[in-house]
């Protein structure tokens, strides 16, 4: 079984995110999809306003999703800690992640002794399914 690690808000889930899990899947024969849900101080930090939906809520609604094997909250600052409890093979990023987890993950992963390969996953019609577009009032 390879282990599948991938991580975000999903203050919804659309479209988008789902060909991201299905993407995420197809990177193994034999995929264990765990999904790392933002806690709500890291996207207040990160994104400058709260999620819509807390982070509990977010969280059931990933896990109810038969794409996703396992659901884990991130941590509150960085993110090693709980990659490494996850055990990943493969961290799989979204096309437009950026910022600060990613821009310092390879040599976070590398500092903590952790060999996962980093993966970075193709755009579904970014220009369509995008929360921030999508969830726009």
């Amino acid at each position: 079984m390879t282990r599948i690690m991938l991580f975000g808000t999903f203050d919804m889930l659309h479209a988008g995110h789902l060909d991201m899990f299905r993407q995420a899947r197809l990177l193994a024969e034999d995929p264990i999809l765990v999904v790392s849900i933002a806690r709500d101080s890291a996207v207040i930090r990160i994104k400058k306003s709260a999620p819509k939906n807390p982070q509990d809520t977010r969280m059931a609604l990933v896990r109810a999703c038969d794409l996703v094997d396992e659901v884990v909250l991130g941590d509150e600052v960085g993110s090693i800690s709980h990659i490494q409890a996850a055990r990943p093979d493969i961290i799989a990023l979204g096309y437009d992640q950026e910022g600060e987890y990613v821009d310092t993950l390879e040599s976070e992963l590398d500092r903590a002794g952790i060999t996962a390969k980093i993966v970075r996953l193709q755009a579904f019609e970014p220009d369509v399914y995008k929360t921030s577009k999508l969830s726009q009032d």
